[in-house]
């Protein structure tokens, strides 16, 4: 075998999650949050104001400040602590959460109930029983944050198991590589063997490296010249078959380099021109690949020869492998990714277009 130099070591791909993603309390620190348990609160403060049969319209928007106050100062004094307390209950299974978060929205709620019965009815303390506001408020108190966090569980559960069926989906999606390009590969490098031991030990180590990624983590993400670099791995393969017929131009100085995007993102759609364009042709032909960037977003333009009407096993192979494309694109951006594809003239052109995402922008989402 010819020696090669070697390949300095790839970085490792970037993860989704952390390690707080197992705790089914939503992130109580966010504004969207505040801002919904501020809602809520004020809903559940007017249903209390309305509970009464009879009152009058000005006993009515007395009730409804007095309650909404006491609601809302429970409601965000529970959300600071359990932020506060985050980190701390990562590390607790799901029971041991449900009782700490349990005992220290009580908790806070017996703080407030004392401050504002002192302050409201400490001069007129015979009319109003100390214990009895005390256990009314805890009652109520009981049974909406035992509702609350039932919720959240629940939500949390969904959301695991949408998560896990996406993911059981993606690498599927991921790890369909045609079995024959596969079978032709392996011929070539048998061929190769004797004639050029050199060439056939590279397009060994570019086979593996193909194989090695479409069985990483579908959720992973890659710098743009990572993928890149393997979509030229994937052509160099191709090319110790197809010869000059293959021709390759690359436009794509205009992608930033510190873009990430999903592995074997671009490398499905050369193999689909080759398979449906190069191959059907004679004397081969000539793709193009041209990257750009449009502001926060990222287009890609792929483009290749056509042949002219397709076989109906190649149609059929073609509608497959976009499909494929749209459904990976839309489970990894949420509806953000698009593919576009359609014949013009006498080339084909397959054009995608994802966000720019960087890894500051990943890490800042978690």
């Amino acid at each position: 075998m010819g020696m090669k130099t070697a390949k300095p070591p790839r970085k490792p791909a970037l993860q989704t999650g952390t390690a707080s993603d197992s705790l089914f309390l939503p992130n109580l620190c966010g504004v969207r949050m505040v801002f919904v348990v501020v809602m809520v609160a004020e809903l559940f403060a007017i249903v209390l104001a309305l509970a009464p049969l009879r009152v009058t319209i000005e006993g009515y928007w007395f009730s409804l400040a007095m309650i909404s106050m006491f609601v809302q100062w429970s409601a965000l004094a529970s959300c600071a602590v359990l932020c506060l307390a985050r980190p701390w209950l990562a590390g607790l299974t799901n029971q041991q959460v449900t009782i700490t978060s349990f005992s220290l929205i009580l908790l806070v709620v017996t703080l407030i109930s004392e401050i504002a019965f002192w302050s409201l009815y400490a001069d007129d303390a015979i009319n109003y029983s100390h214990l009895s506001f005390l256990l009314r408020n805890l009652f109520i108190c009981t049974i909406i944050s035992g509702l609350v966090l039932r919720y959240f569980y629940v939500q949390h559960q969904w959301r695991r198991q949408v998560k896990t069926e996406s993911q059981a989906r993606l690498q599927a999606l991921q790890s369909r590589i045609r079995p024959h390009f596969l079978f032709n590969s392996m011929n070539t490098i048998a061929s190769l063997t004797r004639s050029d031991p050199a060439r056939a030990e590279m397009a060994v180590e570019d086979l593996a490296e193909l194989f090695r990624v479409s069985l990483g983590d579908a959720r992973s993400k890659y710098a743009m010249t990572d993928e890149l670099s393997l979509c030229r791995r994937y052509l160099d393969i191709e090319s110790l078959r197809l010869g000059n017929r293959l021709r390759v131009e690359w436009q794509v100085d205009a992608l930033p380099d510190d873009a990430l995007v999903p592995p074997l993102l671009i490398q499905p759609l050369l193999e689909n021109a080759i398979y449906h364009g190069i191959e059907s042709l004679t004397g081969g032909g000539v793709i193009r690949v041209v990257g750009r960037r449009s502001g926060r977003k990222l287009e890609i333009d792929i483009t290749n020869p056509f042949p002219g009407k397709e076989p109906q096993q190649h149609h059929k192979g073609n509608q497959l492998a976009m499909q494929n494309i749209r459904e990976r694109l839309d489970a990894l951006y949420e509806g953000k990714g698009k593919l576009e594809n359609g014949v013009h003239g006498d080339e084909y052109r397959v054009t995608i277009q994802i966000p720019y995402r960087r890894e500051q922008d990943e890490d800042s989402d978690r």
